[in-house]
């Protein structure tokens, strides 16, 4: 399962059903969604090496067939080149100071835990 600990409000609360609701940061759902908006961004950049997710900074969720993430996420290019890692896993961060780069993203990621889709229609980096 995607999502482990993504809490729903309670049938009394003042939130709207299908309403994104903020969900910690740490969160496992949260950290793979992350992952797969890293994924997204790497395929379609033109950078020589790999960027990997280093802070996530805001997490929202909202169900609507399925699990739809809206992360604010900070990552950092690796010492990884694209044509020869697949797995961002054993990758750390570049230490050359002149090839170091942080970009800030906003990614939209929806999870279909039950069809196993996942899709990332949005990736906004700078």
């Amino acid at each position: 399962c995607v999502v482990s600990d993504t809490r729903v409000p309670p049938p009394h609360s003042t939130m709207k059903p299908g309403s994104p609701i903020p969900v910690n940061i740490n969160n496992p759902g949260v950290r793979k969604a992350a992952r797969f908006g890293v994924y997204r961004y790497n395929n379609s950049s033109n950078d020589l090496f790999l960027f990997k997710d280093s802070q996530i900074n805001k997490a929202m969720v909202q169900i609507v067939r399925g699990l739809k993430y809206m992360l604010h996420v900070e990552i950092k290019r690796t010492v990884c080149e694209k044509r020869k890692h697949s797995s961002l896993d054993g990758c750390h961060f570049q230490r050359k100071k002149s090839l170091q780069q942080m970009l800030t993203c906003y990614f939209e990621v929806w999870i279909t835990p039950w069809l196993h889709k996942v899709h990332v229609p949005v990736v906004h980096c700078h």
